[in-house]
C-alpha cells in the first residue's frame, strides 16, 4: 500500500438563516461523519450555527455544499468559512 499525503485543514464554518437546530444539527453530524470530517458545534440557535471542521479541504468544500442545500426544513442564507490554526508541529 502506498501512503497518501493528504493535507488536513481546520476551519470554522458559520451558517446563518432560518435554521431548525433540532433537526439540522443531527443532519450536520451525520453528513460530516459520512465525509470523514471531525466536527464540533460551538454555537447553535434558530438563526446561526457555528461549527469547527477538520479534514481535507475538498471534503470541507463538500460539507459546505451539503449544508447550503441542507434538509428541507432549513433555509441557509449564508455560509462563512474561516481558517483556523492547524495546531501541527
Amino acid at each position: 500500500m502506498t501512503e497518501q499525503n493528504q493535507s488536513h485543514f481546520r476551519e470554522r464554518m458559520t451558517i446563518t438563516g432560518e435554521l431548525d437546530a433540532a433537526s439540522f444539527l443531527p443532519w450536520i453530524r451525520r453528513h460530516a461523519a459520512k465525509l470523514g470530517l471531525l466536527q464540533a458545534v460551538s454555537h447553535s440557535s434558530a438563526d446561526r450555527i457555528e461549527l469547527e471542521l477538520a479534514g481535507p479541504e475538498e471534503l470541507i468544500d463538500m460539507m459546505e455544499m451539503g449544508c447550503s442545500l441542507g434538509p428541507i426544513d432549513v433555509w441557509v442564507e449564508t455560509i462563512e468559512r474561516q481558517a483556523m490554526d492547524s495546531g501541527e508541529n
